[in-house]
């Protein structure tokens, strides 16, 4: 038995349907009902309370941490390192191997490229949360008492709900020919990692207990500058690669009407300055490559033309 703790966001659901697709039994845990597909169940549990955890979790092999919480610094700083501790102590209890799904908050911002060796300095609250929780899990590793990697990704595209920035700001507006929204600085790199790809990646780390105890950063095509990445997606959409800049100012006049937005302006530096993220550890090991960019973006955008021309109909 396999547990998927945070059952139903982008992340989870792609790792599910790569378990499912591997013949695994697949549990999924979440506070919202869940309809599972078959050869998988559904178990409510509040990741806040330690024992639904332990018996949501109860029986199982692998347990993947996929829980994403409420956008909001205060409710991270409250409930993050509670969360943590009660999945570490289910994987105690249980004798589970923890995958842990992670971003690169707590690294800040890096001059050069994000490696799974960069120090934790990070420019946010947010980012310092991330830092705690996962010295958190690693000082359990480094005891001997848990078996567990963390798996970092760098900022998403290609999810089922079209719900990052480069999917909902640029790819999805380049469907209906509209100019694109670009954060920061245009003339910047920055990595993406293609969901299919990322939930393939979990999937191998969870049934390969040699890679147990490390951080690992999930298959990432090289850093293209945004320019670049506009450029290629606007061949593909056959428009032109218009877009507007969206600079610190705009993004916090917007975060006064929209909490969601006022929570991301302290990850600003992200967009401001280079973002290059390594997973050249993992691509070795694994003998995988990452999907590039031309080839992600083409199978995105069989979707969105067909989703774009519904809208239009």
């Amino acid at each position: 038995m396999q547990t998927i703790l945070g059952a139903g966001g982008p992340v989870s659901n792609a790792v599910m349907e790569e378990l499912l697709q591997q013949g695994y039994t697949v549990r999924l845990v979440s506070r919202r009902k869940i309809e599972p597909p078959f050869n998988a169940t559904w178990v409510g549990a509040d990741l806040k309370n330690k024992q639904q955890v332990l018996d949501a979790t109860k029986g199982s092999t692998v347990i993947y941490m996929c829980a994403r919480l409420q956008y909001n610094k205060k409710v991270w700083q409250q409930e993050w390192p509670l969360i943590m501790q009660n999945v570490i102590d289910a994987a105690k209890a249980g004798n589970a191997r923890l995958i842990f799904f992670d971003n690169v908050y707590m690294y800040g911002r890096v001059e050069g490229a994000m490696t799974e060796e960069t120090t934790y300095n990070p420019s946010s609250v947010k980012g310092a949360v991330r830092a705690r929780i996962a010295e958190q899990l690693m000082t359990e590793v480094r005891a001997g008492n848990i078996r567990a990697s963390i798996a970092r990704a760098a900022d998403f595209y290609g999810a089922e709900s079209l719900n990052s920035f480069f999917d909902s700001m640029v790819l999805a507006r380049f469907a209906k020919r509209s100019n694109a929204l670009w954060l920061g600085s245009a003339s910047t790199k920055h990595s993406f990692t293609f969901v299919p790809d990322a939930d393939k990646a979990v999937a191998m780390l969870g049934n390969d207990p040699g890679s147990d105890n490390q951080v690992w950063h999930l298959p990432t095509a090289p850093a293209f500058t945004g320019k670049a990445l506009m450029d290629l997606a606007a061949r593909i959409f056959n428009t032109r690669p218009a877009y507007t800049r969206v600079n610190k100012f705009m993004l916090t006049s917007m975060g006064l009407f929209n909490k969601m937005i006022g929570e991301s302006t302290e990850l600003y530096y992200q967009y401001e300055y280079d973002y290059i993220f390594d997973s050249t550890k993992f691509d070795d090991y694994f003998k995988v490559k990452p999907t590039s960019y031309a080839d992600g973006i083409e199978q995105l955008s069989q979707t969105l033309f067909k989703d774009a021309a519904l809208s239009q109909a």
